[in-house]
């Protein structure tokens, strides 16, 4: 205590880590967090205990993410370590992903959800469906969200092995869960884990159970709680295979052609899990559809580490790169991959020179909403009768090529934030609005069935994504989902390949059609307390002041979705949140929002020139006009760059 106050005093220590480091001493019975803490004083390794300690990690709308691995690890965390060298303990902190936050984070949601069964006159305990995925720590984590919830007297229906993401969603939705938990930290480092909160339609939390749940979290400042009486408890149910094969079975029904892609049955797909829980679906899902996949051995390994790569991340060349180079050796068409938890999907292809190459996140979503609307009006599925009952969802940040092809197919386009959720919530919305006689049991209709009772009686969710490599086009899963993002981009290559194209030469055509949009993606990363505040400064100093020009260009328009009063297509309210969208006159955009899961501060820039009404560019004229709109969009992010640069001076 008396080395805490004399750290404070030197200004080595802040106060509200040494009020941290109290509180976590008093709300567990934890010997080891009490060592780790003890060795840090004793070596004076402030700025560690500060990233540690400096705040309690907040319970947010996503639920919680970050280290479980600390940049120094104490001798009482370390203990004997594991084969793959993992420490024995997560990381000690109030801003750490342990023991104590997983505790905090789920009798908060218990909490929650009993007040509800009780508001909402619901029998029966509240049920909690729980998946993980194969990062450091995940399985106990689990193992331990599940024995509270059973303690607390709900039911608990827990993954038997890693699973991803979307099948968590999926299972909810089975089992009539309340509530889902996925522990995860998506595509972060290895170092990382998180707990993703999800509520009774599978789609992440949203306001109003969001606040509500977050109210409970912060209510709750120990990880020591007090079971109920036995006869009160819940029961704790095993979800494996069985639960695998239905979802499969539904998996199945995204695909719109299989005739034509069984005649396509050469088609070579080359898929990494990245270490992650992707090989389980997706792997056998390709294979019992008529694709020929081998996977990148030394990844097809569940591995916390992730050894093999920097990041996990689908959106990297560097994550691609073994993957890309064995389709290479091998003559492939086609490459997949998919992070830890597989919701994100990336891929590399062939392009129309016959080389393989990275396609965005942008881009793959274009590829797909354009097959499945064209699939669709082509096999009388979609009509003239019910198109206005069709919809394509995109993120505010996601090219606005898939706007125009839904604009010249005849569908509606929706945008929303940043965020599955958001899409998820949109689609609960659609499955509310149809014939209560029908509501009752849509969970056990065959995706044939809800669909035709979406044409005709609400809106049909046609296919949706953001630029950060995640989609879907399902109503059966409220997520991102890269176990059907991988069905549908196959058929995607299986119809430009019957079509005589690459996946690059079809993205060509799809230019030509409808126009060449180009983005690009940035960020700036500020880690651990010192980071956190320069990123707040940098967004307020945004809002409070955005630029006037960029790039020589004056600017035409400034949204603030933070304090603006703002309404989507369908006339609801879009909720606030920190970003910022900047257009010039000259048709460019610009969008700033801080991370919500990682210590960054984002960039969205876009840019585009369409052709004239009638008008199908050639290969000479879309090569010119890409060099073009590039050239112009490496200039803007200079100018951002240098702007960004000044405000953080």
């Amino acid at each position: 205590m008396t080395d805490l106050k004399l750290a404070v005093l030197s200004s080595n220590l802040l106060e509200s880590s040494k009020t941290n480091i109290l509180k976590l001493l008093d709300s567990s019975l934890s010997q080891v967090y009490v060592e780790s803490i003890r060795e840090l004083v004793a070596d004076g390794a402030w700025t560690e205990l500060e990233n540690r300690f400096f705040r309690t990690l907040a319970f947010g709308t996503g639920g919680l993410r970050g280290r479980t691995i600390g940049r120094v690890v104490t001798k009482a965390e370390l203990g004997s370590p594991t084969p793959e060298g993992r420490p024995q303990a997560p990381c000690t902190g109030t801003n750490a992903m342990n023991d104590y936050n997983i505790s905090r984070a789920t009798q908060g949601l218990i909490a929650y959800l009993k007040e509800f069964f009780i508001r909402e006159q619901r029998p029966g305990k509240p049920k909690i469906a729980i998946a993980y995925d194969t990062r450091h720590f995940s399985r106990e984590f689990a193992e331990l969200a599940a024995k509270i919830a059973v303690d607390l007297g709900c039911d608990a229906c827990l993954f038997d092995a890693p699973r991803s993401t979307p099948e968590l969603s999926f299972a909810l939705r089975q089992t009539g869960s309340q509530a889902g938990i996925a522990i995860t930290a998506s595509h972060n480092p290895s170092h990382d884990n998180g707990y993703k909160c999800y509520f009774e339609s599978g789609a992440q939390v949203l306001e109003p159970q969001a606040g509500g749940i977050i109210s409970k979290v912060n209510e709750i400042s120990t990880e020591i709680y007090t079971p109920v009486d036995p006869s009160a408890r819940g029961t704790l149910y095993r979800l494996g295979p069985e639960m695998d094969a239905a979802y499969m079975d539904r998996l199945e029904t995204v695909m719109l052609d299989p005739e034509m892609v069984r005649k396509q049955n050469n088609l070579h797909i080359i898929f990494t899990p990245i270490h992650g829980t992707g090989g389980t679906i997706i792997k056998p899902m390709l294979k019992r559809l008529g694709f020929k996949c081998d996977t990148v051995p030394e990844q097809d390994l569940m591995d916390g580490r992730f050894p093999t790569v920097k990041s996990p991340n689908p959106e990297n060349a560097e994550a691609l790169a073994k993957a890309v180079e064995l389709a290479k050796k091998t003559g492939a068409d086609l490459v997949l991959a998919t992070d830890p938890d597989a919701d994100r999907m990336g891929i590399a292809a062939r392009n129309v020179s016959g080389e393989i190459q990275l396609f965005s996140g942008n881009q793959i979503g274009s590829l797909i909403a354009y097959y499945r609307i064209k699939t669709l009006i082509k096999q009388g599925v979609i009509t003239k009768g019910n198109i206005d009952r069709c919809v394509l969802i995109k993120t505010f940040v996601t090219t606005d090529l898939q706007k125009a092809i839904a604009k010249k197919c005849g569908l509606r386009c929706v945008e929303t934030l940043t965020g599955f959720k958001y899409i998820g919530a949109k689609l609960d919305q659609y499955e509310k609005a149809l014939p209560e006689s029908v509501r009752a049991n849509y969970r056990t209709l065959t995706e044939a069935e809800t669909r035709r009772l979406r044409l005709e009686y609400s809106t049909y969710y046609v296919f949706g994504g953001e630029e950060s490599y995640g989609y879907s086009a399902h109503d059966f899963v409220r997520d991102k989902d890269a176990n059907a993002s991988c069905v549908m981009i196959a058929e995607v290559a299986a119809y430009a390949r019957s079509r005589g194209l690459t996946l690059g030469g079809l993205m060509d055509e799809i230019y030509s059609e409808f126009g060449f949009y180009l983005e690009k993606n940035s960020f700036l990363i500020f880690e651990g307390a010192e980071g956190a505040d320069k990123i707040r400064r940098l967004a307020e100093s945004y809002a409070a002041h955005p630029p006037t020009t960029l790039n020589g260009i004056a600017v035409s328009g400034v949204e603030n979705f933070g304090t603006e009063v703002i309404y989507d297509i369908e006339g609801d309210r879009i909720p606030s949140e920190p970003m910022l969208m900047i257009s010039l006159t000259g048709g460019e955009r610009v969008a700033i929002r801080p991370s919500g899961t990682e210590p960054k501060i984002k960039f969205y820039l876009f840019a585009q020139q369409e052709p004239a009404t009638g008008e199908h560019w050639t290969p000479e004229q879309l090569a010119m006009i890409k060099e073009k709109v590039g050239s112009a969009l490496e200039s803007l992010w200079r100018s951002v760059q240098s702007d960004a640069e000044k405000r953080i001076a």
